[in-house]
């Protein structure tokens, strides 16, 4: 498996294009992580243009934080133009659990056999049917209840399922590691999650999804904790965070990313 900083340098190198259909809240946020990153963000969700787009970028996103009826179409078909034309796309099923509405629409693009599932523990559990104890955008479970889980659901799917939380869980269903990092404060600002969805969007590119994967974790994880230590709290941990990105080397990534198999 090549290191997670020969990942951030192909990234670096070639800028690749990623198309995020995602949420309100997090638009800035993704777009300037992935910036910071390395990557171009392109925030495309019109019904008229998605499709026809997701052929064009090399990644695509879909986040369902605040998703509707009209949303629903555009993720769906950006989802099979993607596939189509054999582009890395990742699902981000924010709050799936909480409705009727959002379980149904997870379910449909779950069903498109995304490249990458990413979410935390309430939701990796929801999917997959089993009871979660998730809070609308929070989860209530640990990282490790969701592990069988997550191969489940990778094995179902045939891609990556990867479970965010104070220890990410990253599985192919059969290959899995653990990856330390990040801190407390993340859970402190708005769209953190989304924003490690968009920067797993920027490392699949090019790039073998379950290698890419566990490089965007170790890179994101790496980079909130660094930036906590900085910051004096929520406010300035947020541009802590994307400097952090920016300057991160893969270097650094390699000699200081908390990877372990399990």
């Amino acid at each position: 498996m090549n290191s997670p900083g020969t990942h951030l340098k192909t990234l670096r190198d070639t800028a690749p294009l990623v198309q995020n259909i995602t949420n309100f809240v997090a638009m800035n946020v993704v777009a300037n992580a992935q910036l910071a990153v390395g990557a171009s963000p392109a925030m495309v969700h019109a019904i008229e243009e998605a499709a026809e787009f997701a052929g064009l970028a090399g990644g695509l996103t879909v986040n369902i934080g605040t998703a509707d009826a009209g949303w629903e179409s555009s993720m769906v078909a950006a989802a099979q133009a993607a596939s189509a034309a054999d582009k890395p796309w990742v699902l981000d099923p924010v709050a799936v659990g909480a409705t009727g509405f959002r379980n149904r629409l997870a379910a449909r693009l779950l069903a498109l056999n995304p490249t990458v599932l990413r979410g935390n523990a309430s939701e990796i559990l929801a999917l997959s049917g089993e009871v979660a104890s998730g809070k609308g955008v929070d989860s209530g479970d640990p990282v490790s209840a969701a592990e069988d889980a997550a191969r489940y659901l990778a094995q179902r799917t045939g891609g990556v399922v990867a479970v965010s939380g104070a220890v990410d869980f990253v599985t192919d269903g059969d290959r899995a590691v653990r990856i330390e990092g990040g801190d407390p404060l993340m859970g402190r600002v708005t769209a953190m999650g989304c924003a490690l969805t968009g920067v797993v969007g920027a490392f699949l590119v090019g790039q073998k999804p379950f290698e890419a994967t566990v490089a965007a974790h170790a890179c994101f994880g790496l980079a909130g904790a660094i930036a906590a230590a900085r910051a004096g709290g929520p406010g300035s941990f947020g541009p802590a965070l994307l400097d952090t990105l920016h300057a991160m080397t893969p270097e650094q990534l390699d000699a200081e990313a908390g990877i372990a198999a399990v």
